[in-house]
This record gives structure tokens, C-alpha cells and sequence, in this order.
């Protein structure tokens, strides 16, 4: 792809904050690495890979790559034969650990939940050197010194050195204690030149004292003397150290033996590991920036949701809502200077290199990313002395170029496009070249002042105007950006807030043509004209939405309510089913005892008299099951009156006709609603018939108003009412009614509030909402 855009959209900052939040060399390499690509598979495979990361480091909360070194060189030298050094053979140990520990923490993680199918391939493939790691850390420490249990030998060699030590510290500290020594100490302590235990002397007593000066004091006031008596023991001291190096050197050889083995499985696990570190490290950037993976697509549009600058400060960052793409093949930004018009440009560019190279973008869900072929900007001003390039010419070098280079699937993004030079020149060139672009099919984001590219823009099909917002009474720009609205002149109203009198403001109004200043009046009207309709339409289609979730919700209640009353049937049948069995088995214990006592006293009772009992405790239980009723409807020329039985075609419910608006029209109470229907929606229920008599009856819904009038009616009145009311409701099945008592003195609202409060099958009562009749009507739930 076209790498001339990268520095002016800033993606190289991007790539080096992503790579600040590696853990090693290896994640820097991986991203330092990467490359926005135009190939639509490869963009999606490596979103895919960012998104696995961002997921777990979600359900982790942290990933911990601890120990992961760059060993490359390391493992290069041994398979030439080299020794590993003690800091290598270590690192190599805590690589492997690193490894292990990333394994363990995917494998924790269920599979069925989490896929993480490319995560947890690569995890798989890390080969897991438990035993190599173990030789490593049982011979060398945390502190990076062989250990003195890697050997027999070494720990032989290492007891003889601390008893050499000890024995020469021994004869050291006698002659530092004997007087004739003491005046010669020029200190009474102990040190060491040239790995040899020497003692402090005045340089005077240079021949008092028998041995080998290994050095003297800066002033040569002090010289360091071995004496004599140690001098063979620290020739023996000096050999036993030779020795443990030749034996260290040993342990490292048999180590780095070891590590040459497995040179192929460390190279893959630093491979699979470094690629690991750079994909958290974008997921971890993903964490700090509040980033996703957008949604990629292949020809649709571009679309932008709460988009922000990564670069700016996440909480002073005003979001932008953008779409390129369909009927909208280029956005001409207009607006004030300093107002954002060039950050919502590079904002574009930027997340269209970042998506591209499978690095997650600051937006929100919904957000739409195409794959371009080329990302192409002439943004800022490359001036040069050397070049004696104008600021036109500059601008002019760069769009040849990018004219050179684009295709169909380009994005270009112009940044004051035609200035530098004669506004009339600029602007008509700039048309020219925005046309052409329009031609090749490349999506276009560009920002002016010129009045020419706003009407170019309000007129081409294919175009369309934005803006950022200034706020005139504060003088400051509110960096919003709003698609399909000009950005308006603010020039003469700045001025005036400024000071400048209005004289000279009305001057320069003056200068401005007519013909300039209507055409500026015709594209604010328009434009204004179109956003208020977009905003009708939006309001329209809000509404549209919640009348039709309000008709699903209605639709589901009645629904719902349907099957509670299938299910209170039943219940019903079994509870009747349940008492009858019950009166039965108590019936029978009656005859036993009643034939016992027949048989003490059969002067009193007959047997005929107990069977012909029995007899009809058993026709009391004829175990018939109710059965839904069958409806039958009546002609559909009937007319219709208040009061009768009807069915809403388009609810499939039934309803009462409660009040006659015109000869086609209705008013119907279905259930707690009332509801205006035209005759062809309603058909009116004839009859009900049953093909079996239950054994309980259970009022039909039907037949049983969703609500009661108790207006007028004393309370005593009102109680006998509500208490047949309430059993009808519930055997209909009904889950909420309605009291209507009126407001009045509230003599009667108490009352029914007070009955409502002691009635078992009660669940909870309120006064109606305002929309529900308010203090005249109490809302019951019942159980």
C-alpha cells in the first residue's frame, strides 16, 4: 500500500504506542513488523487474531508473559558449537517457563464457551521443555551463579575453597594480632589485590616484613603485602579456584549440549511467543483506548460510530458519526479555521490504516470498515526552501501523485483543497480534480472554505456537504461534526463579538456580490430544509417502531393470558377431580362403619338402603374433562350493537362492542384496552357451545369484563359485587382488573382498598396511572 500518507495520518505514533505496551523485544519486532494491507482475507484473519487477544485478556484480566527473553542469539551460537554463558543458559530457562505458564492459562479457559481457535492453536504448539527447564534452574540460581549442587565435583572444589579461605583469614588475623606487626599496619584489616589476601603496610616498613607487595596506595603511603606464610596457601587458594571454573565450564558445556537438542522447538516457541506479545499488546491497547474490531465489509460502506482521534485525550475527544459510501462517494468538509475539519480527516484515514492493519479502532458497535486499496492524503503544507515549492505547489506534487496511483477502491483525502493560490483559480481546479476522483470511484473526504466546493457539493449525486460547528457567542469552535449542513460564514459575526464597529462590518458586506451572498442564503435554507426533514423522518420512524413493539407487547400479553386460562382450567378440573375423590374415600370409611353397625343393629338399617348411597356418591364422579367451547361467529352483513360479543381479526382476541362511532366504526373494550375498529376487522361471536358438561363451571373470558363499574353504589353494595366479580375474574383467568369507584368523597376507594387488602387471591392493588382514570379507578393484580 502507499506508504507517503503514513506520517501526515499520524499511523506511525499509533505503532509506536502499541509497541510501548509489549513486554519484550520480540512483541516490538511483531509490530514494527506490521503493514496496513489491502488483501480483504488477510485483513479479516488478523482482525479475527486481535479480537481472539482482546477476548482474553477480557476473561484473564491480565496476561503475563514473565520471563520471556529474546534468546535468538543464543540458541545461533550454541548450534555453532559455542558454550552458553551462565545469563543465557537462565534466560532460556524462564523463556520455557513463559511459555508453559500462556499454555496453562488457554487451556484453563473452556473450550466450549471460548473458542479462541487461533490462540489456542498456536498455544498448542509450544513445545513444553519441563526437564530442560529443570536441569537449567537445578544448576543455576535466581542470583546467576552455578550452583554448587550442579556437581559432585563443583561442590568437592567450592568446600576446599572455604576452608582454604578460612585458613589463610586465620594466619592473617594471628599477625594482624602480634605487636611487632601492629606498628607496621598502616590498618588492622584483611583485603584483596590480584585475588590474593594481602594486609595494609606503611611504605617505611617495606623490608620489615617478609612477602610480596602486590600494590600501593594512591599517595604510596600504604603498600599491600601477601606475607610470606600465606603465599603458598594462596597459590593453593588461586588453583582450587581454576579448577571450579574449569568445572563451571563443564556444567555450562553439558547445559548448552542440552539446549542444542532443542534448538528447533525454542526457535518455534520464541516465534509463537513474540507473535503473542504483539497480539496483547494490541488487546491491551484495545483496554486503554476503549477500542473494538469493526465489522469489515468488501464493497459496503464506510461507517463511522462515535469515531475518535486515538491520539487526542479520550475525555476531551468530541466523537464523530460519519458514513462514506452507497449514494455518498465524497464528503466536502467545510467550516472555521481550528474547528477540527482536518482532525475528523485524518480520524478517517487513521482507523481505515489501524482496521487494515488488524489493529482495533476507537468506536462504538456498529461501526462498518471496507478494505481500501490505497489510503491517499495531501494533508499539511511541505514548503521547501531547497525545493522552491510554494505552498500551491507543495499541495499540486502531491495530488499528481496520488492521481497517478488511485483505482476504484481508493480512499483520498484532501485537506484544503485549491489553496495556496487565486481563490477563483483554486476553487475551479479543485472541482476539476474532485471530479475526476468521483470518476475513477474513489471515496473522497475533503476540506475548503470555498463557497464553490459547497455548491458542488449540494448539487453533484454522488456528494455530500458537512460541517464543524462554531459557537459564535463563546468564539470557540465545538469541534462537532454534522453531516449534510454547509459550515456557514462566521467571518462578519466574529468580528462584531470581537469589536470591530458596524460600519465597517456593513463595508464589507457590501463587497461581497449579491449573487455570492443568495447562493450562500439557498445552501443554508436547503440544507436546514433537509436536516429538519431527516429529523421528521427520524422522529416518524421512532414512533413507527414503538407502536409496533407496543402491538408486539399486546400480542404477547393476550397470548400469555390465553394460556394462564387453559392452565386455570385444568387446574380447576383437577382441583373439582380432587375434592369429588376425597368426598369419595371419606363416603366409603362412612359405609364401612355404617356396615359394621348395621351388622350390630340390622333391625335399623338395610343393605339395599347402602348400596343405593354408594350409588350416588358414584354418579357424583363421572370423571368427564372440560372442554374448550366452539365458537361459531355470525354473518359478517350483521350489524353490530353495544354490548355484543366480538372478535378482532387483526388481534385474534375477543371484545365488547362498548360504543357505535359511525356505521363503519367501533369502539371496542378488549380487555383493559378500548380500541377504535372498522366492521371488516370485527366478527361477531353467535354462540358458544360445549360438547361436554363440565364438572365445574368456569366462566369464559369472554363473557367477563376486564373491568367493573362500582360508580353510585354504596359500599356495602360495592363489596357484594366485587366479591362475585373477583370470582369470575379469576376463573377467567384474568392476571389484572380494574375497580372504577370514582373519585368522590373517597369513602368508596377506601372501602374496596380495605376489602382488597384481606381477599387471598389478592396480589397487590394501586391507584390508576393518570392514562388509567387516576384516583377513580384501583388497578388489582391478582395471583
Amino acid at each position: 500500500m502507499e506508504h507517503s500518507s503514513w506520517n501526515a495520518l499520524e499511523y506511525t505514533q499509533i505503532k509506536e504506542m502499541i509497541k510501548n505496551l509489549t513486554v519484550t523485544s520480540l512483541g516490538k519486532e511483531e509490530i514494527e513488523k506490521v503493514e496496513p494491507s489491502a488483501n480483504f482475507h488477510q485483513v479479516e484473519h488478523q482482525l479475527q487474531i486481535t479480537a481472539e487477544a482482546m477476548d482474553f485478556l477480557r476473561l484473564r484480566g491480565e496476561v503475563s508473559l514473565y520471563g520471556l527473553e529474546d534468546i535468538r542469539n543464543a540458541l545461533k551460537r550454541v548450534t555453532k558449537g559455542s558454550i552458553l554463558q551462565i545469563e543465557e543458559c537462565w534466560d532460556i530457562a524462564t523463556t520455557i517457563h513463559a511459555g508453559r505458564q500462556i499454555k496453562s492459562s488457554m487451556r484453563q479457559l473452556p473450550e466450549e464457551n471460548v473458542p479462541l481457535t487461533y490462540l489456542r492453536k498456536n498455544c498448542e504448539q509450544i513445545a513444553s521443555l519441563d526437564e530442560l527447564e529443570e536441569e537449567i534452574k537445578r544448576c543455576i540460581g535466581e542470583d546467576l551463579d552455578v550452583k554448587s549442587a550442579a556437581s559432585v565435583e563443583l561442590r568437592s572444589i567450592r568446600q576446599k575453597l572455604v576452608s582454604g579461605r578460612q585458613r589463610i583469614q586465620e594466619t592473617l588475623h594471628q599477625m594482624l594480632r602480634s605487636t611487632r606487626i601492629q606498628k607496621m599496619l598502616q590498618e588492622s584489616l584483611i583485603t584483596i589485590r590480584n585475588d590474593r589476601y594481602v594486609i595494609p603496610i606503611k611504605a617505611e616498613y617495606r623490608g620489615s616484613l617478609a612477602g610480596i607487595v602486590h600494590d600501593q596506595s594512591a599517595s604510596g603511603a600504604t603498600l599491600y603485602v601477601e606475607p610470606a606464610s600465606v603465599v603458598a596457601l594462596n597459590n593453593q587458594l588461586r588453583t582450587w579456584e581454576l579448577d571450579e571454573s574449569r568445572e563451571i565450564d563443564k556444567i555450562l558445556s553439558a547445559l548448552s549440549d542440552l539446549v542444542a537438542e532443542v534448538t528447533n522447538e525454542l526457535t518455534q516457541n520464541i516465534a509463537i511467543l513474540g507473535e503473542l506479545d504483539g497480539l496483547f499488546a494490541k488487546a491491551e491497547f484495545a483496554r486503554i483506548q476503549r477500542a473494538m474490531v469493526p465489522k469489515l465489509t468488501n464493497k459496503g460502506p464506510l461507517v463511522l460510530k462515535q469515531a475518535r482521534h486515538p491520539l487526542l485525550a479520550r475525555e476531551t475527544a468530541v466523537p464523530i458519526d460519519l458514513m462514506l459510501g452507497k449514494d455518498t462517494q465524497a464528503i466536502i468538509i467545510t467550516g472555521p479555521n481550528t474547528g477540527g475539519k482536518t482532525v475528523t480527516l485524518k480520524t478517517v484515514g487513521l482507523l481505515a490504516l489501524m482496521t487494515q492493519s488488524g489493529f482495533p479502532i476507537p468506536v462504538l458497535e456498529g461501526t462498518v470498515m471496507p478494505v481500501f486499496s490505497g489510503i491517499f492524503a495531501d494533508i499539511g503544507d511541505e514548503q521547501s526552501i531547497e525545493q522552491s515549492l510554494s505552498t500551491f505547489s507543495s499541495h499540486m506534487t502531491k495530488i499528481i501523485r496520488i492521481l497517478d496511483k488511485i483505482d476504484h477502491r481508493g480512499l483520498v483525502l484532501f485537506d484544503e483543497l485549491g489553496a495556496g493560490t487565486d481563490p477563483t483559480e483554486g476553487a475551479a481546479m479543485a472541482v476539476a480534480i474532485l471530479n475526476h476522483v468521483l470518476k475513477k470511484g474513489c471515496s473522497i473526504v475533503a476540506t475548503t472554505h470555498y463557497s464553490e466546493l459547497k455548491v458542488f457539493a449540494h448539487t453533484h449525486p454522488n456528494a455530500v456537504n458537512a460541517s464543524v460547528q462554531f459557537d459564535v457567542e463563546t468564539l470557540r469552535p465545538t469541534y462537532k461534526l454534522e453531516v449534510g449542513v454547509p459550515g456557514e460564514s462566521n467571518a462578519f459575526s466574529i468580528a462584531k463579538r470581537l469589536g470591530l464597529s458596524d460600519a465597517i462590518i456593513e463595508a464589507a458586506k457590501e463587497e461581497i456580490s449579491q449573487e455570492e451572498s443568495r447562493l450562500e442564503e439557498v445552501i443554508t435554507s436547503l440544507a436546514k430544509a433537509k436536516r429538519e426533514a431527516e429529523e421528521e423522518g427520524t422522529r416518524a420512524l421512532h414512533l413507527r417502531e414503538e407502536a409496533e413493539k407496543l402491538y408486539q407487547d399486546v400480542r404477547g400479553k393476550w397470548q400469555h393470558w390465553e394460556e394462564e386460562k387453559h392452565q386455570l382450567h385444568e387446574k380447576a378440573r383437577q382441583e373439582a377431580r380432587s375434592i369429588v375423590n376425597k368426598a369419595t374415600r371419606e363416603a366409603e370409611e362412612v359405609l364401612t362403619e355404617l356396615r359394621a353397625w348395621a351388622k350390630e343393629r340390622p333391625q335399623d338399617i338395610k343393605e339395599h338402603k347402602l348400596t343405593e348411597a354408594r350409588s350416588k356418591l358414584e354418579q357424583a364422579n363421572p370423571g368427564v374433562t372440560l372442554v374448550a367451547p366452539v365458537e361459531t361467529f355470525a354473518p359478517e352483513t350483521e350489524l353490530l350493537s353495544v354490548g355484543d360479543e366480538v372478535k378482532a381479526k387483526s388481534f385474534g382476541q375477543k371484545g365488547t362492542v362498548v360504543e357505535i362511532l359511525t356505521d363503519n366504526q367501533y369502539r371496542v373494550q378488549v380487555g383493559s384496552l378500548k380500541l377504535v375498529l372498522n366492521r371488516t376487522g370485527l366478527t361477531k361471536l353467535k354462540s358458544t357451545v360445549s360438547t361436554t358438561k363440565p364438572i365445574t363451571s368456569v366462566r369464559s373470558r369472554s363473557f367477563v369484563k376486564s373491568e367493573i363499574d362500582l360508580r353510585g353504589k354504596l359500599v356495602e353494595e360495592a363489596l357484594l359485587d366485587i366479591e362475585k366479580y373477583l370470582d369470575d375474574a379469576i376463573l377467567a383467568g384474568f392476571k389484572q382488573i380494574h375497580l372504577i369507584h370514582g373519585k368522590g368523597t373517597g369513602a368508596l376507594r377506601k372501602g374496596v382498598h380495605t376489602y382488597l387488602a384481606k381477599h387471598r387471591r389478592v396480589a397487590s392493588y394501586r391507584n390508576g396511572e393518570y392514562s388509567e382514570g387516576g384516583l377513580g379507578v384501583t388497578v388489582v393484580e391478582l395471583k
